[in-house]
C-alpha cells in the first residue's frame, strides 16, 4: 500500500508539471483545455498523447533557419532585395500599391522578397507537369535541386530517377531530399541506387522508432524542384503516377491538382527553402554560392510576373502562410476563389471568409465530393452550415478527386502551393506557397476554376440543413479531431 501511494503521488506530481507545460506552450484556449482534459482525464495516455501531438515547435523549433554565416554579406543582401522590392513597387503602380499589406506582411516576416521580371506556366494535372519537370532537368547545367513529399517508384517516378542518374554522370550536382514518411517507399530501393549513382539523397526529419509519433506529426510537405537556381517548380503535385491521369492506376477517375513552373528571380526564395531544408536534414552546413543565386540581372526573361514565396512551419516564428490568406481574403473586393482537399480551417479563417462573404464579396469554394479520407471529409462538412449561412458559395467536385490547394483574389492576385486550408498545414507542416500578383495567371487560374465547376455541384442550404442527424452526428465528431487531421 505504502508503495502505491507514493506512486499515485508521483504520477499527480509529473500530471500538475504536464498541465502547467501544456498551460505555458499552448496559446490557444481550446486547445489548452482539450489537452488539459486529455492528460487529467486519460491516465498515462493522455500525457503520451500530449507530448506526440501536442507540443508547440513553434516556440521550440525543430531548427534554425540560417543560412548565411557572413552577416554582413546577408544584410547587403537584405538591403539589395529592399531596393529592388521598392523599384518594383514602383514601376508597377497601382497592381502592387493596392496589395501593398500582404507584400509588406511577408517581407518582414520572413523576408521573402518580392521579385519582377518573372515567367509563370500555370501547369494543370501531372500530365502537363511531368513533361515540363523531364525538359528542365535534361537542360540542367549546373545543379539539381528536389525536395518532395512523395516520391514513389512507379513509371514516373523512375523517370526521374533515370534522368538525375544521366545528369549526375554528366557533372551535374544532384541533391535529392524527400520526406521520411511520405516517401517510406522509396528508403532501401530509390534512394539506394540514387546514392549508388553518386547523387546526395537524405530524408527530412527520419522517423526513428523512439520519436515515432512526434516525428510522423511534423512533415515536410513542400514540393520543390529548383533547375541551376533558374527554373523552379512549385505548387500541389507530388511525383507519382497517381497525379497523372495518363496512368490510370489510381482508386479515383481522375485526379485534379495544380503546379507552377517558374522561371525567373522568384525561384531565389525556393533556393533558399531548399538549402536550409537541406542543411538540417544532411546535418552540414551547405554556403550558397554564386550558381545557387544567379545576379538578379542575369535573368533573360520574356515574363513581366511579380512573385513572393510564403512558406511555413514548425522552423517558422510566425504561422506565415495562415497570415498571408487571412491578408489576401481581407484585400478581396470582388472575389474569392478557393480550391482545397481538406478543407478544416481555425476560427480566423472561418471568420474571415464569412466577414467577406457578408460584405458582399463574392466567395466560393470548391472540395472534393468524395475524399481519400472520410474522417476529413466528415469534419470538412460540418463547416459549410455556417459557411453557407454567410453567403459562401459551396462546390463539392464530382469528377474524382480536385487535390489542388490554389486561391484567386479579384483579378490580381494568384495563389498556388502545397498548403491546404486546415490546421495541419498552418501550424504542423512544412508548406510552401508562391503569391502571383498579376492579372494574366490569375485569369488562367480563374478559368481553370470555372471549368472545375462545370464537373461540381453546388450545395443546396435548404437541402444540407434537411440531412439525417446521424450525418451531422458523424460531421461534429470528426470535427473534434481537426487539430490532428
Amino acid at each position: 500500500m505504502d508503495w502505491l501511494f507514493i506512486f499515485q503521488i508521483v504520477y499527480l506530481i509529473i500530471v500538475g508539471i504536464v498541465c502547467l507545460r501544456v498551460i505555458y506552450d499552448t496559446n490557444h484556449i481550446t486547445k489548452t483545455l482539450s489537452y488539459l482534459l486529455v492528460v487529467i482525464f486519460i491516465p498515462f495516455i493522455g500525457i503520451i498523447f500530449y507530448f506526440s501531438f501536442g507540443v508547440n515547435y513553434r516556440n521550440s523549433r525543430i531548427y534554425s533557419k540560417k543560412l548565411f554565416s557572413n552577416i554582413e554579406f546577408e544584410r547587403k543582401l537584405e538591403l539589395q532585395l529592399q531596393h529592388y522590392a521598392k523599384q518594383i513597387i514602383k514601376n508597377k503602380g497601382s497592381l502592387l500599391e493596392s496589395n501593398k499589406k500582404l507584400i509588406r506582411l511577408l517581407f518582414k516576416d520572413i523576408s521573402s522578397p518580392l521579385t519582377n521580371k518573372n515567367e509563370v506556366d500555370l501547369l494543370i494535372n501531372g500530365e502537363t507537369k511531368f513533361p515540363e519537370v523531364f525538359k528542365a532537368i535534361e537542360a540542367a547545367k549546373h545543379h539539381i535541386h528536389i525536395e518532395y513529399y512523395v516520391f514513389t517508384e512507379d513509371v514516373v517516378g523512375r523517370k526521374i530517377e533515370e534522368l538525375l542518374i544521366k545528369k549526375a554522370k554528366e557533372g551535374v550536382t544532384v541533391k535529392f531530399m524527400y520526406d521520411d514518411y511520405g516517401s517510406s517507399s522509396i528508403r532501401k530501393s530509390l534512394v539506394y541506387r540514387l546514392r549508388e549513382a553518386g547523387i546526395e539523397a537524405y530524408p527530412f526529419y527520419k522517423i526513428k522508432l523512439i520519436y515515432l509519433a512526434n516525428r510522423m506529426n511534423y512533415r515536410n510537405h513542400r514540393k520543390i524542384i529548383v533547375i541551376d537556381g533558374r527554373i523552379g517548380f512549385v505548387g500541389g503535385i507530388n511525383v507519382s503516377d497517381t497525379y497523372t491521369n495518363a496512368i490510370k492506376t489510381k482508386p479515383f477517375p481522375f485526379w485534379r491538382d495544380t503546379h507552377l513552373k517558374i522561371h525567373g528571380p522568384a525561384v531565389w526564395y525556393l533556393q533558399y527553402l531548399f538549402l536550409c531544408d537541406w542543411n538540417f536534414c544532411a546535418d552540414c552546413s551547405l554556403e550558397p554560392e554564386g550558381n545557387f543565386f544567379p545576379d538578379l540581372d542575369s535573368f533573360e526573361t520574356q515574363g513581366n510576373v511579380a512573385i513572393q514565396i510564403a512558406a511555413s512551419g514548425p522552423d517558422s516564428e510566425t504561422p506565415t502562410i495562415l497570415y498571408s490568406l487571412l491578408q489576401a481574403i481581407s484585400l478581396a473586393e470582388e472575389q474569392i476563389l478557393i480550391t482545397t482537399p481538406y478543407f478544416v480551417p481555425n476560427e480566423s479563417i472561418m471568420d474571415a471568409l464569412c466577414i467577406a462573404a457578408m460584405s458582399g464579396v463574392s466567395v466560393k469554394l470548391l472540395v472534393p465530393k468524395v475524399s481519400d479520407s472520410n474522417v476529413v471529409n466528415a469534419a470538412a462538412s460540418s463547416y459549410y452550415e455556417e459557411l453557407l449561412k454567410s453567403g459562401v458559395q459551396i462546390y463539392r467536385y464530382t469528377k474524382g478527386f480536385i487535390h489542388s490547394k490554389t486561391m484567386a483574389i479579384d483579378d490580381e492576385i494568384a495563389i498556388v502551393g502545397s498548403a491546404n486550408m486546415d490546421m495541419r498545414s498552418f501550424d504542423l507542416n512544412f508548406e510552401v506557397n508562391a503569391i502571383i500578383y498579376d492579372k494574366g495567371v490569375n485569369k488562367k487560374l480563374q478559368d481553370a476554376f470555372e471549368d472545375d465547376l462545370n464537373d461540381a455541384e453546388e450545395i443546396d442550404l435548404e437541402r444540407w440543413l434537411d440531412r439525417s442527424w446521424y450525418h451531422e452526428l458523424l460531421e461534429k465528431l470528426a470535427r473534434l479531431l481537426s487539430p490532428l487531421l
